[in-house]
């Protein structure tokens, strides 16, 4: 950026001038850095030259995560220990889709993308186990998306089929939660949001609802976040309602509230 402020155009000589500035001093490694100022001062007296000064900067906190960060397995743990306050969690997973690239992201923007199972004598809950793990390969002070999402089941009704199909639709559920990014802070704002429709594999189920939960996952690396309840509905409980407003979050509401869910 210049004195004003405003970022050199990459094709100015000024920018050309500091490139070949960086360029030196890597090449020389005479110190970590991750910021280069350099400040030019202007000659008073004609004909002469200005004085240019050069400052390298190392700041820790903005240095991308790295792909073996401790942080990732510290938001898994933080959010395992809220699940056991709840019910039974089994080692292994209901669901996980793994590869990732060079920064260790998967699709959900960290290493982890998988669902757990959360046991009790009369409730199944299945949730993501990732959304709010610390982004790779970036340095922003986030958990993530800011959120997990769950299902809640009959534990005594509900197949292993039925599990397993439910656990992959959360996991594809993820994917839209974090390419959307601002999703939570929707939910949080309008209490319910009418998010997305479903497959006829899913019938008579046909669109999802996002809650927000009373609860929250807390201790994670930064601060706690977002519990997000979904709700699979059928057309019917929904089709007499203006779904005109932001998200229908009005028609989402109304059929939270006929299934006597709290928002």
């Amino acid at each position: 950026m210049d004195a004003e402020g405003e970022y050199v155009a990459a094709g100015d000589n000024a920018s050309q001038a500091i490139r070949n500035v960086v360029n030196k001093l890597e090449t020389s490694r005479i110190q970590p850095f991750n910021k280069v100022v350099v400040r030019w001062t202007r000659s008073k007296i004609p004909f002469t030259r200005g004085r240019v000064t050069v400052e390298t900067i190392f700041e820790e906190a903005i240095v991308p995560r790295g792909p073996e960060s401790t942080i990732y397995e510290a938001a898994a743990i933080a959010r395992r220990a809220f699940w056991k306050t709840l019910g039974e969690v089994p080692e292994g997973f209901a669901a996980e889709r793994g590869g990732t690239n060079a920064h260790n992201q998967t699709k959900w923007f960290g290493p982890h993308r998988r669902v757990l199972a959360i046991k009790t004598t009369t409730k199944l809950m299945l949730a993501t186990d990732g959304l709010s793990t610390p982004w790779a390969g970036v340095a922003e002070p986030e958990n993530g998306v800011e959120c997990e999402l769950f299902m809640e089941f009959d534990a005594l009704a509900i197949t292993s089929k039925q599990i397993d199909e439910w656990a992959y639709l959360l996991i594809s559920l993820g994917d839209l939660v974090a390419d959307g990014y601002r999703v939570a802070a929707d939910v949080e704002k309008h209490g319910a949001i009418l998010f997305c429709r479903l497959t006829d594999k899913y019938s008579p189920m046909t669109r999802i609802v996002l809650s927000r939960d009373r609860r929250r996952i807390e201790d994670l690396p930064f601060g706690s976040v977002l519990l997000i309840r979904v709700t699979p509905i059928a057309e019917a409980e929904i089709e007499a309602r203006d779904q005109s407003d932001e998200w229908s979050a009005n028609a989402a509401k109304y059929a939270l509230a006929n299934r006597k869910i709290k928002t």
